[in-house]
């Protein structure tokens, strides 16, 4: 089902499985309501590491701005296929280097290479499909050796790039399921650790959601491994599950991939409001963005999004619903 993104309230919209923003109005093909995000303004998106539209340019009303315009600029010259150095940049763009690094983090909230990292694993990830080999993506997303390319590719698709090349075909991904006290529950991991923890009212429920979220790869039902149990018992007790010794395999964009870490340090039976989660990243207008960081987050429990509430303290938002973020709450809160 598509989405009419033209009967929304919010004058943007990002596209989570290709990395872009738009205006509401762009004439770019509707994407699934599933794979859309909204944002009030185009800077949030930039902030939760979006990529502005080509076709409808929408951040070019903030032209007059001379910073932003700056870093639109910038932008387009970290996402060249040729070697970039970030001093070239700054003096292309105006700028004294470490003004525009400091300038540059403020608005995106990575730093200029860390963009571009970005920028070229995203664009690795899309050609190797249409590519004739892994060699020949390697340079025509801009990496400059293979090397480079499958640190930064891999590191982005967790899965190698002969594998991703095929679309995730053959990639394995085993999953458990099995009742808590909260209803059903999924843990699936890869070879890297756990990609997904979630909750539904029904075992019918739960692996369709896994499917969307890797329609290539092979499913595999597991049995139990010591740290699922131990994720199980953390949400029947209360307890605090002690994630050092449990590896993940998450991925999202720049920004969500910084309020994931800083949920994951919220003590068990502690509370942060969103805006002082956006406070610890030193972005302090960035709360409805950790809001929707917390909202995408794949890992129950163990990136505790549930610790996160409105500034009166009370819980909002939850994508495995209301009710089971007071229970968790309620239960952390009791075994302090």
């Amino acid at each position: 089902m598509s989405i009419n993104v033209d009967a929304t309230t919010a004058p943007y919209y990002a596209v989570r499985t290709t990395g872009i923003f738009c205006r509401a109005t762009c004439p770019s093909r509707r994407p699934r309501r599933e794979n859309v995000e909204l944002f009030e303004a185009p800077e949030d998106a930039v902030r939760a590491g979006y990529r502005p539209c080509k076709r409808c340019r929408p951040m070019d009303h903030a032209a007059s701005d001379r910073s932003v315009k700056a870093m639109i600029d910038a932008c387009r010259l970290l996402s060249s296929r040729d070697p970039v150095q970030t001093r070239d940049v700054a003096e292309a763009v105006g700028l004294s280097e470490s003004y525009f690094q400091r300038a540059f983090k403020k608005l995106l909230g990575v730093t200029p290479q860390q963009y571009r990292r970005r920028v070229l694993a995203e664009r690795g990830r899309e050609g190797i499909a249409s590519a004739r080999s892994v060699t020949e993506s390697v340079y025509e997303a801009g990496y400059a050796s293979s090397s480079r390319f499958y640190e930064g590719v891999g590191r982005e698709l967790g899965m190698k790039p002969a594998v991703a090349q095929a679309g995730g075909a053959g990639a394995r991904v085993q999953y458990a399921m099995t009742t808590c006290s909260l209803g059903h529950i999924l843990i699936a991991w890869t070879v890297r650790g756990v990609c997904e923890v979630g909750f539904a009212d029904s075992a019918a429920a739960l692996l369709p959601q896994l499917r969307r979220h890797y329609p290539n790869a092979t499913l595999e039902a597991s049995e139990q491994t010591e740290w699922a149990r131990a994720v199980i018992d953390a949400v029947d007790t209360g307890s605090a599950v002690d994630t050092t010794d449990i590896p993940i395999d998450i991925r999202g964009t720049a920004f969500q991939e910084r309020v994931w870490r800083v949920l994951r340090a919220i003590p068990a039976g502690q509370t942060r409001t969103y805006a002082e989660v956006a406070e610890a990243l030193e972005k302090p207008r960035a709360a409805r963005a950790v809001a929707r960081a917390c909202a995408t987050n794949p890992l129950a429990v163990l990136v505790p999004c549930h610790r996160v509430v409105r500034k009166d303290g009370r819980p909002s938002g939850y994508r495995w619903g209301l009710d089971r973020k007071r229970d968790l709450l309620r239960r952390e809160t009791a075994k302090r």
